[in-house]
């Protein structure tokens, strides 16, 4: 205390207090003691905090303990992200730009500016191996309904496809496009890939030939996101033109042009099917409507910092969700249908009640800007199995239904260079 009032020029209260005390000392700034009060403080509130984290968790899980199977089993179900993270994966060297779960195991594939995806195991957090055959950044990855393909797209204007039962190996390489592509989907039936580019083009490909079956045309400007609807009956795109666009797949026909952003459209997302009650409670549509058809409805992210939900059939918007303090990157609807979870250069998640569109959660998520957000529901266990280091597939060790249980799990990838994985 002597060191600090002095080094502070607490001249004052150093004498009194050092005649008080009775203590001869003479100040150094070179002695173990310059500096070691202040490290104590912070050492001290940084433990504090640390076990109120802690007392929080373990108040969480007394809690959810106590409640009835059912009761879990609900909440499980209506689970969403929460801190902390229960992994933080490390081991790119630049920016990571889109993360992708296997249909099946527990693995996930993440791009990064620094050329390279890298294949890691989400349940236990290890790193499995990286792929590398981009010469620059890769900037989007998917998986094909089986989880056996792998499908990367780069600013090298190329895309690849990855084996993953043949130890990761690029086995075709598709060009076409004459700039960055910047997405890249698995139709429905894995036949065909659809990709977006920098080239203002939408191009459909032919996974087994690598040949260009049909090339969109609309967008002015950078398209910068394009993904399939789930039976594969529309393409929805959205671009630095400031448009969202739904295209029919088969013919390449423009079916509507969805304008209300005020910058460029970074990320569209069509709502699944469980959503289509709450979208209609929020846009005040009589639930009467009992159209179940794939793509009625889409999300839209803009560098205007706002969500916008469409009636796709229509054009209209729906509803405008602002919040976000930055660019918003990237979306994922909740598999219950009842929630939105996006992504933002802001740094956070944030959840979104679809029937009100009311922000009822913000999650601190990374130190920089969060620039993927992937949702995975798979069947997990902590013996189920994964594809392995050497691309081999390695089924449960138990079929019992013990050792299985569905786990909600959230990925997202930052400009901090990190995953993280978010479990309940």
């Amino acid at each position: 205390m002597l060191e600090y009032l002095y080094a502070n020029n607490f001249t004052a209260a150093y004498h009194a207090f050092k005649k008080d005390a009775g203590i001869e000392y003479n100040p150094d700034p070179k002695a173990k003691y310059a500096g070691l009060l202040e490290k104590k403080w912070t050492s001290v509130i940084r433990l504090q905090k640390k076990i109120m984290d802690l007392e929080n968790r373990n108040a969480a899980l007394q809690e959810e303990l106590s409640l009835s199977p059912a009761k879990r089993a609900a909440m499980q179900s209506d689970w969403v992200p929460r801190a902390p993270a229960a992994h933080v994966l490390t081991g790119h060297r630049a920016a990571v730009t889109r993360v992708a779960f296997h249909p099946q195991y527990s693995v996930l594939a993440s791009a990064s500016e620094d050329a390279t995806v890298k294949i890691w195991d989400w349940e236990t957090g290890e790193f499995e191996r990286t792929l590398k055959g981009h010469t620059k950044s890769v900037v989007d990855v998917d998986f094909d309904h089986k989880g056996h393909l792998l499908v990367t797209c780069s600013n090298d204007l190329f895309i690849k496809i990855w084996d993953s039962q043949n130890e990761w190996k690029n086995t075709k390489t598709f060009p076409g496009h004459e700039h960055s592509v910047s997405t890249v989907r698995f139709l429905p039936g894995d036949q065909h890939i659809v990709s977006a580019s920098r080239d203002r083009t939408i191009r459909i490909f032919d996974v087994a030939t690598t040949h260009l079956i049909r090339t969109i045309i609309g967008h002015t400007e950078w398209v910068r996101y394009a993904v399939p609807s789930d039976d594969g009956r529309y393409i929805i795109s959205g671009s630095k033109d400031q448009t969202v666009r739904l295209w029919d797949h088969q013919t390449g026909e423009q079916k509507m042009e969805m304008r209300g952003h005020d910058n460029d459209v970074e990320v569209v997302v069509f709502a699944p099917i469980s959503a289509y009650a709450a979208i209609r409670d929020l846009a005040g549509i009589p639930n009467t409507d009992r159209n179940k058809r794939h793509g009625l409805y889409a999300a839209s992210g803009s560098r205007d910092k706002t969500i916008k939900i469409w009636d796709t059939q229509s054009g209209q918007m729906l509803k405008n969700l602002p919040g976000h303090d930055n660019w918003v990157r990237a979306l994922a609807f909740h598999p219950s249908g009842k929630y939105l979870l996006s992504s933002s250069d802001d740094k956070t998640i944030r959840v979104w009640e679809l029937s009100t569109g009311r922000c009822m959660k913000t999650v601190e998520a990374h130190g920089h800007f969060v620039q993927t957000l992937a949702w995975g529901r798979q069947i997990a266990s902590s013996s189920a199995g994964h594809t392995n280091a050497n691309g081999a597939e390695a089924g449960p060790s138990s079929s019992s239904p013990e050792a299985e249980k569905l786990v909600n799990v959230v990925a997202t990838g930052s400009v901090d260079q990190t995953i993280k994985i978010w479990l309940p």
